[in-house]
């Protein structure tokens, strides 16, 4: 690069998300005196159509050599701006993203002069970091046409199947002793009313069709090693001693979930008579559809009651989440009931119902056979007890009736109880994926990059994510099985070079840098005589805490130089302090 560089800056309103607390006009008349600032301009939508399409023609018309984009947050629109300078003939790696609507509109609301004066602070960081900017290059890897899926259930097999239908080769591997997770131990399902085993046993035909496709049971993936594209995992198979090692290009983790357990004395767990909805789905389903008595524990069932949100959107005691299909599946449930005995009164004891979709239909035709949804107050959950003569009696404020307190008497008391994450503690380790605060794993981004996780071919799918319902499972299967074929189907990926590198003459191979590396991506190597780190760039993720470590400024961030760093902290500290 020349040393007089040619900087566009575009400055978006977000449609008021950035502009009704900054004002966007000062800003850019500010940055347009900045030195190698060509063109400083504020835009309504900079990520809409035709405003990537201006950008385009500023920086062709204009020779710009660097590009500063100040809007949301890179994990949005990143990859968007970054393909802007791509068609441009611009490099893409000497484009900044300034973050001025979490970090500034939207963190001041309360101090519009403040908002600004730090705006103009951010994006003169951004352009001191874009002037030292030097074009890269991606990284060009070359890929192994096979994918291992972790967990057998549906999404887990439907991944396997639609990898296999597009040409990759397949390893699925199941730590039980046979494919079909929990939808293989259902019942009739909405709404084809086929069973759950049904439905499992004919993807595990379809499974046994395809020769490309591998299956593991009683296995689980202990190690990872290798880099993107070229990963070896090795599997061991339960009651064996030999590890059976599998070279892919790509890992979907599909291990499915648990079930809630409630804790002795919740809603009167513990006494008898009071089952989860697991529980219960298995009574119903063992009785069929043959007319007659439903009957626990010998006894005919004449009134059940249902408790919905056991363990759900509860901030304390329980999950803050809501787990989304528990209603359908009771719903359901309740429909099952009245095909077997349409005699039984059932009454819903709800926060609120959540069957969306087309399983509204569902909640209409269980109303319109009799059962009787009753919402009670967050504040107000109901109360269950035993009396005299061995029934159950349940307590409900119901708000429909005016906030009347009912006491139902009941043969049976189902907890509906929602989906809790997996304890999946070694293979968390083994892949290093990211955990939410929820306990599933975490996705890069729900909208834009659904499947993928910040381990880069590592991806996610299925009820490990968050809580679905069937349909929504085998959506994600899907949408990993297009993402794999994406990386794998060319047969090389490229990828980000932002990456940390050494300089071999500043390194002393004291070791200090190797621990530090979550990735594993540092090593040791002898050359010319001595000992000195050396970083893969494939294993390398950039997150740069390798850089502080090193005592002797031998490492460095390619994107985020130290002296990138060290301009945009110089030139925040410019920035005048606002008058009072």
């Amino acid at each position: 690069m020349s040393e007089d560089r040619r900087i566009g800056v575009y400055l978006c309103h977000c449609g008021g998300n950035i502009s009704d607390y900054v004002d966007v006009a000062k800003v850019r008349d500010a940055l347009k005196d900045e030195p190698d600032v060509v063109i400083s301009e504020t835009k309504l939508f900079a990520c809409s159509d035709g405003t990537q399409q201006e950008m385009v023609t500023d920086i062709q018309e204009n020779k710009l050599d660097g590009l500063v984009v100040a809007s949301c947050s890179p994990k949005l629109h990143q990859i968007t701006f970054q393909g802007v300078a791509k068609r441009a003939d611009l490099n893409p790696y000497s484009y900044t993203q300034v973050n001025v609507r979490e970090q500034c509109s939207w963190a001041h609301t309360d101090d519009h002069e403040g908002a600004t004066e730090k705006a103009i602070g951010l994006i003169r960081a951004g352009v001191a970091k874009t002037r030292l900017s030097t074009p890269l290059e991606p990284l060009v890897v070359k890929t192994l046409p096979k994918t291992m899926v972790v967990g057998g259930g549906v999404a887990g097999l439907r991944a396997a199947i639609g990898l296999a239908d597009i040409g990759l080769g397949v390893v699925i591997v199941e730590r039980e002793s046979q494919l079909g997770g929990w939808v293989g131990q259902l019942g009739p399902m909405f709404p084809n009313e086929r069973t759950g085993r049904e439905q499992i046993d004919f993807l595990v035909a379809q499974v046994a069709k395809r020769p490309s496709i591998t299956v593991l049971t009683d296995a689980e993936l202990v190690s990872k090693s290798g880099s993107f594209g070229n990963y070896v995992a090795e599997v061991k198979i339960h009651g064996q001693d030999e590890v059976v090692k599998a070279e892919v290009g790509t890992i979907v983790v599909a291990t499915g979930f648990d079930t809630y357990e409630p804790e002795a004395g919740e809603f009167g767990y513990g006494i008898k008579g009071v089952v989860t909805l697991p529980e219960f789905k298995k009574l119903v389903d063992s009785s069929g559809n043959s007319k007659g008595p439903l009957t626990y524990n010998g006894k005919a069932v004449r009134t059940i009651a249902y408790v919905y949100c056991v363990g759900n959107r509860q901030p304390t005691g329980g999950n803050e989440y809501c787990s989304k299909f528990c209603c359908a599946a009771t719903v359901h449930a309740s429909l099952e009931v009245a095909k077997v005995d349409s005699k039984i009164r059932q009454y819903h004891l709800h926060r609120d119902i959540r069957t969306y979709g087309k399983f509204e239909l569902m909640y209409s035709e269980s109303r319109e056979s009799g059962s009787v949804y009753m919402k009670y107050p967050d504040a107000t959950p109901p109360t269950v007890a035993k009396v005299a003569d061995g029934r159950l009696a349940v307590t409900v404020v119901d708000t429909t009736t005016g906030n009347e307190e009912l006491t139902i008497p009941a043969d049976l008391v189902v907890l509906v109880t929602g989906m809790v994450p997996r304890d999946n503690h070694d293979l968390t380790s083994v892949l290093k994926l990211p955990v939410g605060a929820d306990g599933f794993y975490n996705e890069i981004h729900p909208k834009l990059r659904p499947v993928e996780t910040v381990v880069a071919g590592v991806m996610i799918a299925g009820a490990c994510q968050s809580p679905k319902t069937l349909a929504e499972s085998v959506g994600s299967g899907l949408a990993a099985v297009t993402q794999s074929a994406g990386i794998l189907m060319k047969g090389f990926a490229e990828l980000d070079p932002l990456v940390a590198t050494v300089d071999a003459a500043a390194c002393t191979g004291c070791d200090d840098c190797v621990p530090s590396c979550p990735f594993e991506a540092i090593t040791k190597v002898t050359t010319d005589d001595r000992e000195v780190a050396v970083i893969s760039a494939a294993v390398c993720k950039g997150c740069g805490g390798c850089v502080p470590v090193c005592t002797k400024d031998a490492i460095d961030l390619l994107g985020y130089t130290d002296a990138q760093m060290r301009a945009s902290i110089d030139s925040l500290s410019m920035v005048k302090e606002p008058v009072a």
